[in-house]
């Protein structure tokens, strides 16, 4: 999972581009970066570490000039974690091209042979988002003329959906023309646009949440649609166009869930909204399968369980109680590299608050249960710090299968609820009762009343792909690439990286 950016202004945008980050940095915790384009210059600040980190007022940012530029933060799900795999990626070839991508490619192999063999352009990185440009940059240059037109963009934005498969929000800079926005056909990933009158007239932002928009005083103007892209020329025009010939509203349920940022409007659905209408299924599926609990409290798991949570305790009619006091500098758990690091994590990033949970019957209500090393360690936490019993509740269904569009969730085996039953996940983890969302509940929840949505990418629940294009074969070497041991062996050296391609794997 990423975060992306792009800003069309009047004056220097690099304070606005590392504002934008900021807001975006829950996407991504793992690089940043920045490119501007001032004039015929362009300037690149990319690097692996928090946004607060990677940009240096007086070494970086004064050195960022120009009116237009795109950011990204970044999380690494395919590829290596290296700083040369950090985004934005830029290619001369033509006009000067640069990209943020949030997603994953599905058939990013067929396409690397493709780039080699037919378009005679040469990857630089493991990264698929390196595979988009180069894409990009070939549609671009079978549309190239001596001036490039907004419908040349389009056309080109064409091509990339009729090659590439899987998801991916793009926000890309052609140097001189402006700022490119698109989303892949199924719209897995979101990215929306928004403006602001200034003295100077219009500027935009396009951004992976709205939030971003938000905080930097922009108005909202539209999520880009599944299969649609946006242009904003040099002159501040701004063009729009559907691309895809078969666009299917499908966008990922766990963005929901998890993903997003609760104050963050996606697809014309309201995040927070979507967690409050969880918490009311899920204490009606409590009360449903168990009317005669003896639950004294509930407890929430900071920070994206806690509105789903009250909405649980107000059903049930128990206390609400912030049991769980978090460090805010502690990132999150689920995506840290192996799993000692994210057991330990768990225990740096939480600290129970001993009087709420002393004697008492305990329900705890996370978003999700993933790998399960951070469900099993705050369990373990309330029992040590008094708990009578510890019940868990999930906000959303078991997750059972790999997610291939651009989460870190890379292999069932890792997946604590991959061939369990729900007595032996109980056992697993510790827990006396354990309690998960219905799918369909689930899906009422985030859909309510917006009928636009034709349906959700719920993979990671059902291990139904809305590409249908994932073959056991592909998740196979998925795991082999992107296992914590995979990752593992590449960080010790590239002779584990030649390997695996010689596996046919990245």
């Amino acid at each position: 999972m990423c975060g992306i950016v792009g800003i069309y202004g009047h004056n220097s945008v690099n304070q606005e581009l590392y504002d934008a980050l900021t807001m975006l940095q829950h996407r991504g915790q793992d690089a940043a970066g920045i490119i501007t384009n001032e004039g015929s210059r362009l300037h690149l600040r990319k690097e692996n570490g928090l946004v607060r980190d990677v940009f240096s007022k007086d070494e970086h940012m004064m050195r960022l000039r120009g009116p237009v530029g795109i950011g990204h933060v970044r999380y690494p799900t395919a590829g290596a974690s290296s700083s040369a795999e950090a985004q934005p990626f830029y290619t001369n070839m033509p006009f000067g091209i640069s990209l943020s991508h949030n997603g994953n490619l599905t058939n990013a192999e067929e396409l690397k042979q493709e780039l080699f063999a037919e378009d005679r352009r040469h990857l630089n990185t493991e990264s698929d988002s390196e595979v988009l440009l180069n894409v990009f940059a070939h549609e671009l240059l079978v549309q190239s003329r001596m001036k490039l037109t907004a419908e040349d963009i389009f056309a080109a934005v064409s091509g990339v959906h009729r090659r590439c498969r899987g998801a991916y929000a793009v926000v890309a800079m052609i140097s001189g023309y402006g700022l490119v926005g698109f989303r892949d056909p199924f719209g897995i990933r979101p990215v929306c646009y928004g403006s602001r009158d200034t003295p100077n007239g219009k500027e935009y932002m396009i951004a992976s949440e709205s939030v971003a928009l938000d905080a930097l005083g922009y108005d909202f103007l539209d999520d880009i649609a599944p299969g649609e892209a946006i242009y904003i020329d040099m002159e501040g025009k701004l063009h729009r166009r559907q691309c895809s010939h078969n666009p299917i509203y499908s966008p990922c349920i766990f963005e929901y869930v998890y993903l997003a940022r609760p104050d963050s409007v996606i697809d014309d659905i309201y995040v927070y909204k979507a967690r409050l209408r969880m918490g009311i299924k899920l204490a009606e599926k409590i009360l449903r399968e168990w009317p005669e609990h003896d639950i004294d409290v509930v407890i929430p798991i900071p920070d994206t369980s806690r509105v789903a949570g009250a909405e649980v305790a107000a059903r049930l009619g128990v206390n609400y109680r912030e049991g769980f006091i978090k460090n805010r500098y502690i990132g999150r758990t689920f995506i840290m590299p192996g799993q000692a690091a994210r057991k330990k994590g768990v225990r740096q990033k939480l600290n129970p608050v001993d009087v709420e949970f002393r004697g008492k019957n305990v329900l705890l209500v996370d978003d999700s249960i993933v790998r399960g090393t951070t469900s099993q360690e705050i369990i373990q936490m309330a029992r040590d710090a008094g708990a009578k019993k510890v019940y868990f509740a999930s906000a959303s269904p078991p997750v059972r299968y790999p997610n291939v569009y651009g989460i870190d969730m890379p292999t069932a085996s890792e997946l604590v609820a991959h061939g369990r039953t729900l007595p032996e996940l109980e056992k697993l983890l510790g827990a006396d009762r354990l309690i998960f969302q219905d799918l369909n509940d689930l899906i009422d929840a985030v859909r309510h009343k917006h009928s636009q949505i034709e349906r959700f990418d719920c993979s990671v629940f059902t291990g139904e792909y809305i590409t249908q294009d994932i073959s056991a074969e592909y998740l196979s070497q998925l795991e082999l690439f992107r296992s914590d041991a995979a990752k593992l062996k590449r960080s010790r050296g590239p002779q584990s990286v030649i390997e695996l391609q010689n596996a046919g794997v990245g």
